[in-house]
């Protein structure tokens, strides 16, 4: 294999291809508004909705303060989309403008340029994670008094911290697989705000729903046990981790498989 040096240190040429495929990604990101803008909003959402409901109920609704999560993470229900969003961005909106036969054109390799989007969107839906999970504790202890040091509240911190990169992936490989922009944003967005709360509410269909990639990550949140979940607080962390492994590699095999 042909090796070159950068920076004093010995590279690789497929190294220094993916580290440009990245850096393309990056450019991409940072030059389009929707797709950087869409993360921070789910950000502020979040954490505003849980900083507004906490401030105005959080002493008084004992729904919220039961399970402490639940006021928490209650702007997640909302900011999650704007996750959702974002990874149906960064590969559907190529889809639909047509660029990404451009891209391939560039990056033949196609494991590379979606191993970089991947990347992109893993390390962009993790700090969107931390500043969402860190925001919405703070906001929730502005109104109520909150026990940090509790196992229950470790877990759901890198529960919330990992949730949000996952979901990215989760709907990024979905993306890759349906191939266009607009039946991706039709059947993912609704599905992650209101299709899964929905059918986790009907009798019978609650034993499969609860199975699904936000359902599952969503309980991982939990500080205390749900009746009827056949399953720990981390192996629902889990299962949505292998959601978004089979999402990456069906997105993947779809790209491979198919022209653009």
């Amino acid at each position: 294999m042909t090796t070159t040096t950068l920076a004093g240190r010995p590279a690789t040429v497929p190294t220094r291809r993916t580290a440009a495929v990245l850096h393309a990604e990056w450019t991409k990101l940072t030059t389009l508004r929707s797709l950087w803008i869409t993360p921070l909003l789910g950000v502020l959402i979040t954490v505003g909705i849980a900083y507004a409901v906490n401030d105005a109920y959080g002493a008084t609704d004992t729904s919220l303060t039961e399970d402490p999560s639940i006021g928490i993470y209650y702007g997640l229900n909302f900011g999650q989309v704007a996750a959702a969003c974002f990874g149906i961005l960064l590969i559907g909106q190529e889809y639909n403008s047509g660029t990404i036969r451009t891209s391939l054109t560039a990056v033949p390799a196609r494991g590379r340029l979606f191993g970089a989007k991947l990347l992109l969107g893993g390390g962009i839906g993790l700090l969107a994670g931390l500043l969402s999970t860190a925001g919405s504790y703070l906001a929730a202890g502005a109104s109520v008094d909150l026990a940090l040091d509790s196992p229950a509240t470790v877990r759901s911190i890198v529960a919330g911290v990992l949730y949000h990169p996952l979901l990215v992936i989760v709907c990024l490989g979905a993306t890759a697989m349906l191939r266009n922009l607009t039946a991706a944003m039709g059947l993912l967005s609704p599905l992650v705000f209101l299709g899964t709360t929905v059918l986790i509410a009907v009798p019978g269909v609650k034993e499969v729903a609860q199975f699904l990639p936000d359902r599952a990550g969503q309980y991982a949140l939990r500080h205390q046990d749900t009746a009827g979940f056949h399953y720990g607080h981390w192996t629902g962390l889990l299962i949505m981790a292998l959601w978004a492994g089979a999402a990456a590699y069906g997105g993947l095999r779809s790209l491979r498989r198919h022209d653009a």
